[in-house]
């Protein structure tokens, strides 16, 4: 028999949820020895537990981290087993997490930090409330949220019902790849992203869980409906919060500004929502205005209320339970059988000692520090402002994991490997020739058929393009079948890939 916990609950470890959500209807008036024995046990890890805290509020905190975990343990085998036994109630399970809930100690998420200090001062405490706590589940849903949402923790309350562990599945089957992908990217980044949330005091699960749903991870992905960067903000709302497009860059693609601006979105839309996370990342997928226009509609009602929900897009409901999903796998994978691959991605930085590309550096890198896939991905966003084709001259600093700094050094400065790179870029380029440049009365006509004794025959033809907000020459090639980013540049005369609005360019079309 499947059940709604009857409050938001704390991320729950997979062990007791997967028991509750499967256990056997349970039987009125008839409880066997095996199902006794299971509730005896349940009481015993709910006693633990208490126990525990009391060892905290004391100042055995040793002790009190050893009391705890053994209860918990307990907890979960007991309820995990409650699933796969007949006449078990999950209810029992779900009034005891519950009431576990509203002992605040900080620390009822196992694997986080415990913080086993009395916070009176915490928002949301009350006059009168022992011990400085606050009786969680007699508070309004929003305060509610208040009172877990911020803090130093990830106490986000979350209902883990039938769209969350639908997330769950997917990212764990079908959705595997990209979400280790967006790990990996993700811890190479983190130097440039993380610092962010941390000074917004806002939990790293939730960047993480935002940046594999929107990008997986990829600072330079572009939707179809134009949002861009690994955070993948629409060119609009970006620019309110300080991306815009500098010198022919568009900062959605720079990981350190987009986790600033994104931080602060995120910031603002929990007080418009009273902190309520799920409508803030409905608000984040869908628009802010029409989510307040629903939210006013049901003052009060959760993001899964039906009042609320039903109004929401297939993507939106989509969206929120994905994002709460990732988050939880980060903190806790080895509840879900997942192991996070260990990343060095401690910041480090290159000069080069001859002129290469990033194209170039990944060929010659291979698949140094043991990194299979190679390093093309994370060369890309860790220097988004570079073209990957473009040759940088010696001298230039480039950002790397401080890993390649040696590889570097013994693989890329002199010897085979850079000569190898070299030879393979400039055959890249000779099979795929830029267009020739042409006459002016070629460009004006749109044709290339005509020519001068100063330039050969173009075969391709072009059109005029006004430079827009928001536009780099990357955004400006995707939108063209037949050129990229060097093929504009070349029939431009563009330096340094530089962009002004209003400026009109040429982009050759396919014939």
């Amino acid at each position: 028999m499947s059940f709604r916990v009857p409050r938001p609950l704390i991320f729950l470890p997979l062990a007791i949820l997967a028991g509750c959500a499967s256990s056997g209807a349970p039987r009125p008036g008839k409880t066997t020895p095996e199902v006794n024995a299971l509730y005896d046990r349940m009481n015993q890890a709910s006693k633990g537990y208490e126990s525990s805290i009391d060892q905290a509020r004391r100042g055995d905190t040793p002790q009190a981290a050893q009391t705890r975990k053994q209860a918990l343990d307990q907890l979960k085998d007991a309820s995990a087993r409650c699933g796969l036994t007949p006449g078990c109630d999950p209810q029992r399970f779900a009034a005891v997490f519950d009431r576990l809930l509203r002992l605040k100690d900080g620390s009822f998420i196992e694997g986080e930090d415990a913080d086993d200090t009395e916070q009176g001062a915490e928002v949301g405490a009350q006059p009168g409330d022992v011990a400085g706590t606050v009786a969680v589940g007699t508070l309004p849903q929003a305060q509610r949220s208040v009172t877990m949402l911020r803090g130093q923790q990830f106490s986000d309350m979350m209902v883990m019902n039938g769209p969350v562990k639908a997330a769950l599945e997917l990212w764990l089957t079908q959705l595997r790849p990209n979400l280790m992908d967006a790990y990996v990217n993700y811890q190479m980044m983190r130097y440039k992203m993380w610092p962010a949330y941390k000074k917004a005091d806002l939990p790293e699960a939730l960047l993480f869980g935002i940046m594999a749903k929107e990008s997986g991870g990829k600072v330079h992905a572009v939707s179809r409906s134009g949002a861009s960067g690994p955070l993948q903000f629409m060119y609009a709302t970006g620019l309110r919060f300080g991306l815009s497009n500098a010198d022919g860059f568009d900062q959605r693609f720079d990981p350190t500004m987009a986790a600033q601006a994104n931080a602060e979105y995120i910031d603002e839309q929990l007080g418009a929502f009273n902190n309520n996370l799920e409508m803030t990342l409905a608000a984040y997928n869908g628009g802010e205005g029409r989510m307040r226009r629903i939210a006013a509609g049901s003052p009060g009602a959760s993001f899964y209320d039906p009042q609320i929900y039903g109004q929401m897009s297939a993507e939106t409901r989509d969206y929120v339970p994905m994002v709460l999903a990732a988050a939880w796998l980060f903190l806790h994978p080895d509840s879900y059988h997942l192991k996070w691959p260990k990343i060095d991605g401690e910041a480090g930085q290159i000069v080069l000692k001859r002129p290469a590309s990033l194209s170039e550096l990944t060929v010659c890198l291979g698949s140094a520090e043991d990194m299979p896939q190679g390093w093309f991905r994370t060369l890309r966003n860790l220097n988004p402002r570079l073209d990957p084709q473009v040759s940088q001259p010696v001298g230039a600093r480039l950002d790397v994991p401080k890993q390649l700094e040696r590889a570097y050094a013994s693989s890329c400065a002199d010897g085979p490997w850079p000569i190898l790179a070299s030879d393979l870029h400039n055959a890249v380029k000779i099979v795929a020739p830029p267009p020739p440049a042409a006459t002016s009365a070629a460009l004006v006509s749109g044709s290339s058929s005509g020519s001068s004794s100063s330039s050969k025959s173009s075969g391709s033809a072009s059109k005029s393009y006004t430079v827009r907000r928001g536009d780099t020459l990357v955004s400006i090639a995707r939108k063209s079948s037949c050129a990229d980013v060097e093929d504009i540049a070349k029939i431009n005369g563009l330096k340094g890939h530089a962009l002004k609005v209003g400026q009109s360019i040429r982009v050759p079309v396919c014939r």
